[in-house]
């Protein structure tokens, strides 16, 4: 059989969706590759250098990808392919970071190499000395910046300088919690039975699947005083809920650090909001002393896609803590892709989504764009508007609220969430449906209501602003309607998939709609975001209005 793959000289694959072998295909590119863009036909990838470093830090040679490569291509594989393939990924762990006393020692595998990368004048800058031919002490103060000045450079380094234990606290899990596989595998693989060879890096996981439990059972192992810093006033509740029914860790032990209350307690949870706040654009970030205020054995990045640059900077002098980083995609818009393998650590476990669907630990979902026509008025107002202007006109367009009805009657009964960017037309579609609506200036316990009401069943619909891009324990979701985005944001598109992501109890599956203006900007931005629905392996479905 001829294979669903052709292999080009410049590192990009195409993949052919039709093929009998392409789902089988594309699990395992996905190890390796990552994905640029998925038309109908012919999916589009290309293998970089990150994509294979964190191939390698995973324990991936070069000879099992070169195995994938030639089973699956049509034609014969380029060796250039091979040859860089094989060269790039084996630059991981050629420079490694050791400790020696309290110095840091950097070793490369041979003098040359050494002295290439002291040819880097950041490098050079965090040297103390060189102590011999492939040997140079580096100042621990620098162990960040040294990190993120190599792999720039194009040379990843493998860091074995290992970690303060920090502060003792006694933590487990209730003896009812029990970690699912793939769970307890996250924990495995990120702890590495304690050694320097594991202790910092990503798991990656889909919304729904668990992310909290692994940081409980990561918790469980460090023993040890925990920060944990969130995307939200939500989700900070979430992790004090989580760790008071399924730790023994006692309530007066928890402490929050937030707009409304700065405690210091054995185990803290932060936002990355109060961690880059500062009074005025050229003041200090006032709250970054916590990383300080007390000796953390594990800080903990949920959803560390959405790390902010203040606390990037702050990583780098932490080094010497166990870092988790936790989130369903490691695409950022911001490109810092390299900044979080340097800084948190490389990916350390990726459990396939739909894995996870098969074996019934995510909910089925069923993914559909809807191209829904401008008015005559409105498309006379974003021909002539300027480009934002037009892209708020077609993210606002009002025939959307037409469709809105008739997704809710093909899903009638169906606990559904309306999901928009623009506070304007979500107040008229939620008085359209007399239905709540949360947004971010939302009072954080007349949100608790609500969810509580919807989780009881006594609300089947809420309507929510882009407080959906981050955690919501609302378990029984099962249609999402998405209005209204942010340009084409892959990992905008993550967050709110899995808002519908708990399997139900019924074992049904959900469903996720986004409303498209046809013809328009944010047409060509939604196919940016079907990236990441296709990176999970979801088909999705394209209908016009007519067909409603």
């Amino acid at each position: 059989m001829r294979g669903p793959l052709i292999v080009q000289s410049d590192m990009t694959l195409l993949l052919e969706v039709e093929h009998p072998q392409f789902h089988e295909a594309r699990d395992k590119l996905a190890i390796f590759a990552d994905l640029v863009k998925s038309p109908e036909y012919i999916h589009h990838y290309r293998i970089t250098p990150l994509s294979l470093w964190n191939a390698a830090a995973m324990g991936v040679h070069p000879d099992e990808i070169t195995e994938v490569l030639e089973k699956f291509s049509r034609y014969p594989v380029p060796p250039s392919v091979l040859t860089n393939i094989k060269e790039i990924s084996s630059r991981y762990g050629r420079l490694v970071l050791t400790k020696e006393g309290e110095d840091l020692v950097l070793e490369a595998e041979d003098p040359i190499l050494l002295q290439e990368v002291l040819q880097h004048s950041t490098v050079r800058s965090t040297i103390k000395e060189v102590i011999g031919k492939a040997r140079a002490l580096v100042d621990p103060s620098f162990r960040g910046l040294v990190k993120q000045a190599l792999i720039q450079a194009g040379w990843p380094v493998k860091d074995l300088a290992g970690y303060v234990e920090g502060e003792y606290y006694p933590i487990s899990l209730n003896p009812k919690v029990a970690l699912r596989p793939y769970q307890k595998d996250a924990v495995d693989a990120f702890w590495a039975g304690g050694s320097v060879q594991g202790g910092s890096g990503v798991v990656l996981l889909p919304c729904g699947a668990g992310k909290t439990i692994v940081g409980l059972g990561v918790m469980e192992k460090a023993q040890s005083c925990t920060l944990i810093i969130t995307t939200g006033a939500t989700s900070l509740k979430q992790w004090i809920r989580e760790i008071i029914d399924k730790t023994t860790v006692p309530p007066e032990d928890i402490g929050e650090y937030s707009g409304e209350k700065k405690e210091i307690k054995p185990i803290v949870i932060t936002t990355y909001q109060i961690l880059s706040h500062r009074k005025s654009k050229t003041g200090n970030f006032s709250h970054l002393e916590i990383f300080k205020l007390k000796d953390w054995g594990l800080i903990i990045y949920d959803e560390v896609h959405l790390l902010p640059a203040p606390v990037f900077r702050t990583t780098a002098d932490l080094q010497a803590k166990r870092r988790l980083g936790l989130t369903a995609t490691l695409v950022r818009e911001d490109g810092r892709e390299e900044d979080v393998f340097s800084l948190i650590g490389p990916k350390r476990y990726d459990a396939p989504w739909k894995d996870l669907e098969h074996a019934g630990w995510i909910a089925p979902v069923e993914c559909c764009e809807i191209r829904v026509p401008l008015p005559p008025a409105e498309r006379r107002r974003y021909i002539n508007a300027t480009q934002r202007q037009a892209l708020r006109i077609a993210a606002e367009n009002p025939a959307k609220g037409m469709i809105i009805p008739r997704l809710l009657e093909r899903h009638e009964g169906l606990p559904a969430l309306i999901i928009g960017r623009y506070i304007s037309q979500l107040e008229k579609i939620a008085a359209q449906f007399k239905a709540p609506l949360i947004t971010g200036k939302t009072p954080q316990e007349e949100r608790e209501v609500y969810f509580h009401k919807f989780r009881r069943g006594d609300l089947r619909l809420l309507v929510v602003s882009e407080v959906a891009n981050f955690a919501l324990d609302l378990p029984d979701a099962a249609l999402a309607i998405q209005v209204s985005g942010r340009f084409g944001s892959r990992q905008e598109e993550a967050q709110r998939l899995g808002r519908v992501l708990r399997p139900k109890k019924d074992g049904q599956p959900a469903y996720f709609y986004s409303l498209v203006s046809k013809d328009t900007k944010e047409q060509e931005f939604a196919m940016r975001r079907q990236l990441f629905l296709t990176e999970q392996g979801y088909r999705y479905s394209i209908e016009t209005i007519d067909k409603l």
